[in-house]
């Protein structure tokens, strides 16, 4: 079964990603979405279900075919979403980009950020005006450097899972004649291993601007889902607040997904 947790805080952004991940569960037997809430006091209590009770009936009507609640009061929010998924063993976070703050950058910094860095599962970012259209095209870019110790193809893998999509597997180089060494055929060969399980096909392109290209590639093969992999804990957050990947994250249509090497 897989499980994945949507934290929501009834926020019109919260609401969005909630809506979006219910299309995108629909009439999967072998999902589970767990809708959870955090609040703030006992005076919140009958509201909190009373939300979620509603949204669960919204979820059901639109073909999710398992749908539970967890709520829990106060608490640090990142570390109950962390703790929750591993204990039950969670495929995938799904989060909106912004909380109930309307400035998007504090909120994702101090957030889904904060999630990204925390949390070992994989979390998809959910922008405010994504609309489901079906996962059938994930990009997921590559230096061909390493890649058995920086591609996470078990928990992307399992993601994808769910929706058994076409994997475009994109390298940009800066050089204008793209020639594969050696050592590149045999990661890139390490790769197409890695994702022998679903539909891949290897893109190089030439560019000299890294997220210029990726934003081009995204439009250009109508791509669904755009996988990145944090590093490791200390430099996730200047990958994410690089110029480039704050516009992907705050302008792009379409979700991200994170997953940690």
């Amino acid at each position: 079964m897989h499980r994945v947790i949507i934290p929501v805080d009834f926020s019109e952004t919260s609401l969005n990603a909630a809506r979006y991940a219910a299309k995108m569960l629909a009439g999967k037997e072998n999902a589970q979405a767990v809708l959870y809430h955090n609040y703030d006091s006992d005076d919140e209590y009958d509201i909190c279900l009373n939300y979620q009770e509603s949204l669960k009936k919204e979820f059901l009507k639109a073909g999710v075919k398992n749908v539970v609640c967890e709520h829990e009061m106060g608490g640090d929010l990142i570390e109950n979403i962390s703790l929750l998924a591993h204990s039950i063993r969670a495929t995938l976070v799904v989060m909106g980009i912004t909380g109930k703050s309307a400035i998007r950058q504090i909120m994702f910094g101090s957030n889904t950020l904060k999630l990204i860095d925390k949390n070992l599962y994989p979390v998809m970012i959910i922008p405010p005006d994504a609309v489901y259209k079906g996962v059938t095209h994930v990009a997921f870019a590559t230096d061909f450097k390493n890649v058995e110790l920086s591609t996470p193809s078990q928990l992307i893998g399992s993601v994808l899972q769910l929706f058994d999509p076409k994997i475009h597997i994109v390298h940009v180089t800066k050089e204008k004649d793209i020639l594969l060494s050696e050592e590149m055929q045999k990661e890139k060969e390490k790769l197409a291993q890695m994702f022998e399980h679903f539909r891949n096909e290897f893109f190089f392109i030439t560019r000299n601007d890294f997220y210029e290209a990726l934003d081009s590639f995204i439009t250009e093969h109508n791509i669904d889902v755009l996988i990145t992999v944090p590093k490791h804990q200390s430099n996730s957050s200047s990958l994410f607040k690089s110029t480039h990947t704050k516009r992907l994250a705050y302008h792009s249509h379409i979700p991200i997904l994170a997953a940690h090497q």
